[in-house]
């Protein structure tokens, strides 16, 4: 599996820098209104800061879902994934709603809006990287003999 992380890792890196452009360029009322209301999301306004924090979270993101795919057997491990992949569906719906409903979100304009869609599909991705990958057969080292065998 390692062999595939760091290029999965890497395309979680590209889709931060994307998502953080898109929300770094919302509409110029959209900035107003960060700068003047929401002081929190100022990190959002310059492109690599908004990058640098969406590639943590998901960092974040994919250091549970490795304790899980490590830690637990291999059923209980899906059942979380699948579980772990229908809170970013609902978030994105949830989401989804906020901006076409509230005024002021709709005010940050589609490049934000998408910005933070990717967000919750990246997420989705790193969930699904986890559902389809296969565990690695357990190894078993005998203390008396410095050999690994393969169960």
């Amino acid at each position: 599996m390692m062999k595939r992380t760091l290029p999965f890792l890497a395309l979680l890196a590209i889709l931060s820098i994307v998502s953080g452009c898109l929300m770094a360029d919302a509409s110029w009322i959209g900035r107003v209104g960060i700068t003047l209301f929401h002081k929190a999301y100022n990190l959002l306004k310059i492109w690599w800061q908004g990058a640098a924090a969406v590639f943590i979270l998901l960092l974040l993101l994919f250091v549970l879902h490795t304790y899980i795919f490590n830690k637990l057997p291999a059923v209980a491990a899906r059942v979380s994934h699948v579980f772990l992949l229908m809170l970013p569906c609902e978030f994105l719906y949830l989401t989804y709603s906020d901006f076409q409903t509230n005024f002021s979100h709709r005010l940050l304009g589609w490049h934000f809006h998408y910005g933070v869609y990717l967000f919750w599909v990246d997420w989705m991705l790193i969930c699904l990287y986890f559902l389809f990958a296969k565990k690695p057969a357990n190894e078993v080292t005998d203390p008396g003999n410095k050999e690994t065998t393969v169960d």
